[in-house]
């Protein structure tokens, strides 16, 4: 079974979920719990075999496994199976009158299960923390509740640990491969224990050679905010991807959404680079400014000559754009407010980063993302997630 076959079972289980109208919950963490049990086998060479059916009201799935799953590995599993013997696991779902829809590609059906998720997770937190209020309250029993609170703290700490690790692959996409180019990021949540919010960013190589990065920052916390910054990318690369000019992106993701998402705000940069050329363009709305570091070590901010306006601004759009040449050595920094906002004092964030930018110009790229990140937030008054992008042309 290839990471193809890995693909395919996950969207069996949705088709076979939806065709039963199983609530999304249930079937995100019965897709999660599959996908963990059946990776494993996958990198040894074994094959593992799916097969559903629905008898009475219960859609029944069973997954056989070539090697047995101890009781301590089950338990782990953010859907416990209900039976099976060692190898073959067997969970029973009440069907619904409706029939969830699936999303059309396996990236889209995969955040929408980790947004249902982390909002599941959300709920169990409230729960927990209403329980403790009730423990606190309470002269009688307290000392066996406390341990049954401990052993719900233990299994939500494992769920969020399983959740966030898959979130993190679905919203922290790795850097494209481009001869000549090196990308960096660095991504640091406002809490510690809350890795999504509503800072994200996207980069991809569009069929003419091109690299494109797109940076949202979403107003607001959480999934919501998680949810709108998603929407916001996948707008801007399915438009980029069809082939709409540049300068068109922000305005037209912005009218696109507007009856879809009319809470949505958010500003955006865009970068779009030719690696043979090192033609740079930026386009910006609302959006905090670019550092550009020479080879040399004369470093700038990047003011488009027209302020842009990001998506539920009003008149959004990139109203001009930025060009530079990036010659060999020279870096490129895209950030979120949350590095120049840490003090309270935004002008002063933008000079204190110009000199952490000059002073890390010479470090690998890799590294200066989250070395501007330490050496920025080594004050923190206002807490905010923080982006980081570093991108250089190579000698």
């Amino acid at each position: 079974m290839t990471n193809a076959e890995i693909i395919l079972l996950r969207r069996r289980l949705r088709e076979a979920c939806a065709a039963s109208g199983v609530e999304i919950d249930r079937r995100a963490r019965l897709v999660l719990a599959a996908t963990l049990l059946a990776e494993p086998v996958v990198e040894t060479g074994g094959t593992p075999a799916l097969s559903t059916s629905t008898v009475d009201g219960t859609l029944a799935v069973t997954l056989v496994l070539p090697t047995p799953v101890d009781q301590r590995r089950r338990n782990e599993l953010p859907l416990l199976p209900d039976t099976g013997n060692d190898s073959a696991l067997t969970w029973y779902l009440p069907t619904g009158d409706g029939a969830p829809s699936v999303a059309a590609d396996e990236e889209a059906a995969t955040r929408e299960e980790m947004l249902d998720l982390i909002a599941r997770a959300d709920t169990l937190a409230r729960e927990q923390r209403e329980l403790k209020h009730e423990l606190a309250e309470t002269n009688s029993g307290v000392l066996a509740m406390y341990v049954e609170l401990e052993e719900r703290d233990e299994r939500l700490r494992q769920a969020h640990a399983v959740i966030f690790r898959e979130l993190e692959d679905a919203l922290r996409p790795r850097p494209p491969r481009v001869a000549g180019l090196d990308l960096a990021v660095h991504y640091a949540p406002s809490e510690p224990d809350s890795p999504t919010g509503g800072d994200l960013y996207d980069w991809f190589v569009l069929p003419d050679g091109n690299v494109h990065i797109t940076l949202v920052d979403a107003v607001g916390h959480g999934v919501t905010s998680t949810r709108h910054a998603l929407t916001v990318t996948h707008a801007i690369r399915t438009l980029a991807l069809e082939g709409h000019p540049f300068q068109d992106l922000i305005r037209r993701a912005a009218h696109a959404l507007a009856s879809v998402e009319p809470g949505l705000v958010a500003t955006v940069l865009l970068a779009r680079l030719d690696p043979a050329t090192g033609d740079l363009t930026l386009a910006n709305g609302s959006h905090p400014r670019p550092v550009f570091v020479t080879a040399a070590g004369d470093a700038e901010l990047l003011v488009p000559p027209l302020a842009g306006r990001g998506v539920g601004f009003p008149d959004p759009g990139s109203h001009s754009l930025i060009h530079r040449v990036l010659a060999p050595g020279d870096l490129l920094v895209l950030y979120t407010d949350g590095l120049i906002e840490s003090r309270k004092n935004h002008a002063e964030g933008e000079i204190r980063l110009l000199d952490a930018a000059r002073r890390n110009a010479a470090r690998d790229t890799s590294a200066i993302p989250g070395s501007l990140a330490t050496q920025m937030l080594d004050v923190v008054l206002h807490a905010d997630d923080t982006v980081v992008i570093a991108l250089r042309r190579g000698l």
